[in-house]
């Protein structure tokens, strides 16, 4: 952010406020704070905001009362530049915003299944199921965004009697549920099974789950999250990296940006670029894979959609094809993504996925002269790294 001298000197005597998140040490980083300067100080303090990692909310004229003391602040060596004007929505979603914690596990809301499918096609491998419970009578009414996660409490009791801990799963619907009506929310679910001494084990709140009848009362707990959250600008790039059923939030995000009665009821019209990597051992274990070929027919120069399928397709080296290996393919373009302050990366799904990740973006990174080891701590600090692995 830049803002305009016009003709003023250094003996400006007009003040300005500038309001800053993210700046200081420990709690002051967590809150928004302000700092009221004299115009000659103006530049050398948003110079430091910006080396020190704060993000400037706004500059406002003052008059001078109400800000914390900036008199350490050095006075810029020479005039600013033009001016520009602030965006009107703020480049994240303000995380004072997201609900949290509605709901706990010693008093959880009861929802209501509504529906349970599988999301597989003929000959898939495993099970994977789309359930969605009603949230209708809570108080407080239980809301969430896109990118959290709701915990789920199974019935019955543990080897000890104990009941079951909650396990927590990312959302797959958007604020406004799949009914469009504000008072659902939508799982996506993999039954984990596993071999141990010669016995399949499943999961027990995954079989729950999936083995669940519509009508059935549920315990849910959350929303919890904010690491996963969709940035605010609408001119926004989104890299989406998700294997499994780490696509739930990418669905969330895609149908917030794509789905026409989504983008007709939210106000948020979505006009930068969306490009979605989805790992999959099989073509009939692709996840809502009609809507995403839908999305990207009816918006190609927003949308992109790149599969790598393990069992069927063969990676430049004759091996299996992993998310990692399209990573490597088109790292030359995922870079120049990147390289805009408007992009942002998600990546979701099984942790294993994390180093094929990073083994494939600094390889990309050092054909550019670049060291992802310093470049990815920078993105996650400037919240355009978003990473939720299990």
């Amino acid at each position: 952010m830049r803002v305009s001298t016009g003709c003023a000197i250094q003996s400006d005597s007009r003040m300005f406020t500038v309001v800053v998140e993210g700046f200081g040490i420990g709690r002051q980083r967590q809150a928004e704070r302000r700092f009221t300067v004299p115009f000659n100080q103006l530049q050398g303090l948003m110079q430091s905001i910006a080396q020190q990692g704060g993000r400037i909310r706004a500059v406002l004229a003052a008059d001078g009362a109400g800000g914390d003391t900036a008199a350490a602040a050095p006075a810029p060596a020479a005039p600013a530049p033009e001016a520009k004007a602030a965006p009107s929505k703020p480049a994240a979603v303000s995380h004072a915003d997201v609900p949290v914690n509605l709901y706990k596990p010693k008093d959880p809301f009861i929802g209501t299944v509504t529906e349970n499918y599988s999301l597989l096609a003929e000959g898939a491998i495993g099970r994977v199921n789309h359930i969605t419970f009603d949230l209708k009578g809570g108080d407080p009414q239980l809301h969430y965004v896109e990118g959290q996660s709701i915990g789920i409490i199974p019935d019955g009791t543990d080897a000890n009697g104990k009941p079951h801990k909650l396990r927590l799963y990312s959302i797959a619907s958007t604020r406004h549920g799949d009914n469009m009506a504000g008072d659902t929310v939508s799982l996506c679910v993999r039954q984990l099974q596993y071999e141990k001494d010669g016995e399949t084990i499943n999961g027990v709140c995954s079989t729950f789950l999936c083995d669940i009848e519509p009508g059935a009362k549920v315990k849910i707990t959350g929303p919890v999250g904010k690491e996963m959250l969709l940035p605010a600008d609408e001119d926004a790039n989104v890299i989406m990296l998700a294997t499994g059923t780490g696509i739930a939030p990418m669905r969330t995000y895609l149908r917030r940006m794509f789905e026409p009665t989504e983008r007709e009821k939210n106000g948020w019209n979505f006009r930068g670029k969306a490009w979605l990597f989805m790992g999959s051992p099989t073509t009939a274990n692709l996840l809502y894979d009609d809507d995403f070929n839908r999305y990207q027919e009816q918006y190609p120069d927003n949308f992109r959609y790149t599969k790598a399928i393990s069992r069927e397709q063969q990676n430049a080296s004759g091996g299996r094809m992993y998310i990692q290996d399209r990573v490597s393919e088109n790292a030359e373009e995922i870079f120049s993504w990147i390289e805009n302050p408007k992009t942002h990366v998600y990546m979701c799904g099984l942790r294993g996925m994390e180093p094929g990740i990073d083994e494939a973006m600094a390889t990309a990174a050092a054909a550019k002269g670049l060291n992802w080891a310093e470049l990815r701590p920078q993105l996650k600090k400037a919240e355009r790294w978003h990473v939720e692995t299990y």
